[in-house]
């Protein structure tokens, strides 16, 4: 079959990062994360001096991405942002599911072709993840393209003796393959099920907590696949590794092969495509909650039985619950992003999202998003204040990229290196924010008036600096070309302010032009006329020494 040898300079190819020389940040050695293999967290040392290597599983593109999904770009977007904050060189890869039992017949139902709804879908995900500030994939590789890889790699287990082909009456191959669970002894390492239907603790949290959030059937074990319910199977946990086509799929969803005309299982695409693009073994493999069991026991199981390393560390992130329940489109909670975007900018959204540790649950609510929103306020209305404050001295963007973990506040960095706590991280955040305000509200009162501006400039630094880490920098992209900058807009970083920044920016000077008028003939009822008709308004003015600003409540 198709040769699967490794594309050559992979990372210099893709990644001209990678021709930058590596320099690894102190902070790094204190990095501990979870793994969901032990149950342990643990310090974090690369398979490779100064690289990371990271897989995370992504959408199945049979319809909208809603937030259940887009919790876990967010999440694992948040840890690839410390990797490189700490001076790794990551390769990030996130594959698209663009065949599958639910995409055929949807797309059937619909009178689509099913590679026709899949691209369209994807492209919905990708506008998703770029409006909330997901970075794109080092590589995005579809399930589609690499056939002849998932072929390799089923031979290589049926020659290691770990699969078994179904043939017919007069020994022909069906299409389907299996693989022989009772053949691999270490079936089971990764959510510490035994050879048996028992299973411990925390492996029963997942069932638990109900389906995946692409619940399509009563089957727990999720999405529900007729292969794995095969009589033909030797076993009932053996799985699917190809499968023989369905009376109904097109013609163009089958592929020829040694063993049978049919298509991939679900478990193997994801090993085919992570030893593709990541090779022998890899730092990290994610993804959501739901896809612990069966989605990635079985991935783990299959890649060692081919005769492959698997991930050094499986790093899950949690459930968005609403009220309680576990969101998804089943229970008729799920969410669409655009739905939510109309509602509220992509920023408060983001925060929202990111607002907790990866590995604890994330209730969704209208409350959240009013946090979310006070946090944005707070955010941008320090940031401001300092950029006004400091006039042509504040940082630039390039500043602000360029701190590295050594130099953020030891809170942030002690909250991220312990397992990407981003509680910790945040409150470090509204720490600073708090002690800048403190520092800008005495510099008026100040006769050092170049240290005191110092200081705030430090404090403006960290503050945004650590919101970078978290891709919450409000002046950076996307945020700042999509106009949701509000107080805190283009002016404090010499880019474009969004046009209603610079409409409410123009009525609101005229008004303290008023004010500044009054008050220097001394008719101060009019003066604090117009302050209290702002107030109402919901805008802050703070007076200082170079004169009064504003700032949205």
């Amino acid at each position: 079959m198709g040769n699967s040898q490794e594309p050559q300079d992979f990372n210099i190819s893709v990644m001209p990062s990678s021709l930058t020389p590596v320099h690894v940040a102190k902070a790094a050695e204190g990095l501990n994360l979870y793994d969901t293999a032990s149950h342990q967290v643990s310090h974090f040392v690369p398979l490779k001096p100064g690289e990371v290597g990271i897989y995370v599983c992504g959408a199945t593109v049979q319809s909208s991405p809603h937030i259940g999904h887009i919790r876990a770009a967010v999440a694992f977007d948040i840890v690839r942002r410390w990797f490189l904050k700490l001076g790794y060189k990551v390769t990030f890869v996130r594959n698209v599911t663009d065949i599958d039992d639910k995409i055929l017949d949807k797309a059937a139902a619909a009178g689509q072709r099913w590679w026709a709804r899949a691209y369209y879908y994807e492209r919905e995900f990708t506008e998703a993840y770029n409006t909330l500030g997901v970075l794109p994939p080092t590589v995005e590789p579809r399930a589609t393209g690499h056939m002849s890889d998932m072929i390799d790699l089923i031979q290589r287990i049926l020659d290691n003796g770990h699969g078994y082909v179904v043939t017919d009456a007069d020994g022909k191959p069906t299409g389907n393959v299996y693989f022989d669970v009772a053949s691999w002894p270490h079936y089971g390492e990764l959510t510490h099920q035994k050879q048996t239907s028992e299973v411990d603790e925390a492996a029963a949290v997942a069932d638990r907590m109900g389906p995946s959030v692409d619940a399509t059937g009563a089957d727990k074990y999720n999405p529900v696949d007729p292969a794995d319910a095969s009589p033909d199977k030797h076993d009932p946990r053996d799985f699917a590794l190809w499968k023989a086509p369905k009376s109904t799929d097109p013609e163009d969803a089958r592929w020829a092969t040694p063993f049978g005309v049919g298509r991939p299982g679900w478990h193997i695409e994801c090993s085919a495509m992570s030893h593709r693009y990541l090779g022998d073994g890899f730092d990290i493999h994610g993804g959501g909650l739901d896809l612990r069991f069966p989605h990635h026991e079985n991935e783990m199981a299959q890649t060692r039985a081919a005769g492959f390393p698997s991930a050094a560390r499986w790093m899950h992130s949690a459930w968005v619950t609403a009220k309680g329940e576990k969101m998804s489109k089943s229970l008729g909670t799920g969410l669409s992003v655009p739905s939510v975007l109309a509602e509220h900018s992509a920023w408060v959204v983001r925060y929202a999202l990111g607002s907790v540790q990866y590995r604890s649950m994330l209730e969704w609510s209208d409350q959240a998003l009013v946090e979310a929103q006070a946090a944005y306020d707070r955010v941008s209305n320090f940031i401001e204040r300092a950029g006004v404050a400091l006039g042509d001295l504040k940082p630039n963007r390039d500043e602000i990229t360029a701190v590295p973990a050594d130099d953020l506040p030891a809170d942030f960095v002690a909250a991220m290196n312990d397992d990407v706590n981003v509680s910790g991280a945040t409150a470090a955040i509204f720490t600073a924010i708090r002690s800048g305000n403190t520092l800008l509200s005495q510099l008026a009162d100040r006769a050092d008036s170049e240290t005191a501006k110092a200081e705030v400039r430090e404090a403006l630094l960290a503050v945004r600096a650590m919101l970078d880490t978290l891709g919450l920098d409000p002046l950076a992209e996307p945020w700042v070309s999509a106009g949701v900058a509000g107080g805190a807009g283009g002016a404090a970083d010499g880019t474009a302010e969004s046009p209603e920044h610079a409409a409410l920016e123009a009525l609101i000077a005229e008004q303290l032009n008023a004010r500044a008028e009054a008050r220097k003939a001394k008719d101060f009822a009019k003066a604090d006329q117009i302050r209290d008709a702002l107030t109402e308004a919901g805008i802050a003015i703070e007076d200082g020494p170079q004169g009064s600003t504003w700032s949205l409540k």
